[in-house]
C-alpha cells in the first residue's frame, strides 16, 4: 500500500512519515526543493519535487497507485506581506492536489486543517461551531476556511473520499521553528514577556497517529477537532522557565500595548519589506482564548491529550538532545 504525504520534512509531517513506517506503509512524499528530497531519499522514502499549485506536477507524483494523500504541508505567516503566496499554497495548492488525486483514482484525501479555520470565538470550539475563518481578517484563517471548504465540496460530490482534521496549537518534540522558539526564547532569557492570552496544546505525536486512525476509518467525509491540555501562555512560560530554572514572568503583558507594538512593526514593514518580529496577526493569535473541545477524537480516534508537563518535558528533553539549550 502506498501513500502521498506532502508537508513530510515539517514538524507534523515528519512524525507522521514515522507513524507510516512503523506500519510499513510505502511513502511518496511531494517536496519543493532538492535539499529536502536528498534528506528523504536518505531515509528510504520516494521525493518527488512538485509545487502545491502545479496540477501536472502532482499528477506525475501520484502515477503509482496511491491509497491515501495526506496533506499536511501549509503556509502559516502571520504576515500580511506573505499573503499572496499563502493563498497560493493553502487554497491553490489544496485545489490542484484534490483533482489531482481525484483524477489518477486515489481513494481518500485526509486533510490537515487547524482549528484556525472556526475563526477567533470565545465559547469552546466543536465540530459543530460555526467556521467564523472564511471571513476573518487573518489570511492564515481565511485560506485554512477556504481550503476546508474545498475538500469537503470534493467529499460531497464523490471525487474522492475526505477526512478533515482540525488540530490546535502543536507542540512536542522535533519542534524548532512553533511553539518551541517560546522555550529557545526561555533558555536565553530573551523573552520579553508573556501574552494574555491561552491556548490548546495538542502532542504532535497524537495528532500523528490521528491522522494514520483517520486515513484507516471505514467511513468517511469526517471531521475531528484536536485539541489539547488548556493553559494561559503565562502559565505555559511559567512551566517553562521552572524546567529550565530560569526566573518567570509573574504576569501577562497588556494586550493593548502588544498591539500597538505590532502596528508599528508592521507599517514598518511595508517599507522595509522585511517579515517583522511580531505582527497584528500573530498578536490576535497570542491575545486569544482558544478552547477545544476534543471529545470527538478521543472517542473515534483514540485521541490522547497528553498532560502539559509531561508534553513540555519532552520538548526540553528533545531540545537538549539537539544541543539547542544552554541549560
Amino acid at each position: 500500500m502506498r501513500v502521498m504525504v506532502t508537508g513530510a520534512t515539517g514538524f507534523l509531517g515528519t512524525h507522521l512519515l514515522a507513524q507510516l513506517a512503523d506500519a510499513d506503509v510505502a511513502v511518496t512524499a511531494c517536496v519543493r526543493s532538492t535539499e529536502a528530497a536528498r534528506m528523504l531519499q536518505a531515509r528510504g522514502i520516494a521525493p518527488v519535487l512538485a509545487a502545491l499549485d502545479d496540477e501536472a506536477a502532482l499528477r506525475g507524483a501520484l502515477r503509482e497507485p496511491t491509497d491515501c494523500v495526506f496533506h499536511v504541508a501549509a503556509d502559516t505567516s502571520p504576515w500580511r506581506g506573505h499573503a499572496q503566496r499563502q493563498t497560493r499554497t493553502n487554497v491553490e495548492g489544496t485545489r490542484a492536489l484534490l483533482a489531482a488525486a481525484a483524477d489518477c483514482g486515489v481513494r481518500r484525501f485526509v486533510h490537515v486543517s487547524s482549528v484556525s479555520a472556526y475563526g477567533q470565538q470565545r465559547a469552546v470550539v466543536n465540530e459543530q461551531s460555526p467556521r467564523l475563518g472564511a471571513n476573518s481578517w487573518i489570511n492564515y484563517e481565511r485560506t485554512k476556511a477556504i481550503a476546508e471548504a474545498l475538500v469537503e465540496e470534493a467529499g460531497a460530490r464523490g471525487a474522492i473520499e475526505t477526512m478533515i482534521l482540525n488540530p490546535a496549537h502543536i507542540l512536542g518534540p522535533g519542534d524548532t521553528r512553533n511553539w518551541a522558539r517560546l522555550i529557545l526564547l526561555v533558555d536565553q532569557d530573551k523573552l520579553p514577556g508573556a501574552p494574555p492570552g491561552s491556548g490548546a496544546f495538542a502532542d504532535v505525536r497524537e495528532v500523528a497517529r490521528a491522522l494514520v486512525t483517520a486515513w484507516r476509518m471505514p467511513v468517511h467525509g469526517e471531521r475531528y477537532l484536536l485539541g489539547g491540555a488548556h493553559a494561559s501562555f503565562l502559565e505555559l512560560v511559567q512551566r517553562i522557565s521552572r524546567i529550565l530554572e530560569r526566573k518567570p514572568p509573574q504576569r501577562a503583558m497588556p494586550a493593548a500595548l502588544l498591539r500597538t507594538y505590532a502596528q508599528i512593526l508592521d507599517l514598518a514593514s511595508m517599507v522595509s519589506r522585511r517579515e517583522p518580529q511580531l505582527t497584528p496577526q500573530a498578536v490576535a493569535f497570542t491575545c486569544h482564548h482558544l478552547r477545544v473541545d476534543s471529545a470527538k477524537a478521543m472517542r473515534e480516534l483514540g485521541y490522547r491529550i497528553t498532560p502539559i508537563d509531561e508534553l513540555l518535558g519532552d520538548t526540553v528533553a528533545w531540545l537538549r538532545e539537539q544541543g539547542l539549550l544552554h541549560n
